[in-house]
């Protein structure tokens, strides 16, 4: 059974930094595209940045320059690096993975970890 554990949220005052990691533990062929989300009280959940296979990577315009996802494919991990971190980062972050288990591609999400930026 695959499974996305994510860790290394936390708190933190305005402009520290914090290392997000997203584990896939199980049966993997590989990760084709890895996407961070976030989701804050009372606000939909929007794309934070995504990798894929090739190391394309994608941000929002709201964490370019700040944020840098990256991925180690032995360890199946994805990274998000943030930096400079604001008071409107605070959400909760989510890891999505369409992961290849064989032949067939499926879609997985992790169970989100707080991010808090004390201004």
């Amino acid at each position: 059974q695959v499974q996305l554990v994510e860790s290394g949220g936390g708190l933190v005052q305005a402009g520290g930094s914090l290392r997000l990691s997203c584990a896939a533990s199980g049966s993997i062929s590989s990760i084709s595209v890895a996407t961070w989300y976030r989701q804050a009280p009372g606000k939909q959940r929007e794309l934070v940045a995504s990798i894929t296979s090739g190391d394309t990577t994608n941000y929002a315009d709201s964490v370019k320059g700040r944020f840098t996802i990256s991925g180690d494919k032995a360890k199946n991990t994805v990274y998000l690096q943030m930096n400079s971190l604001k008071p409107e980062d605070t959400a909760v972050y989510y890891c999505n993975a369409f992961i290849f288990i064989g032949t067939f591609q499926y879609s997985y999400w992790g169970q989100g970890t707080q991010v808090t930026v004390s201004s």
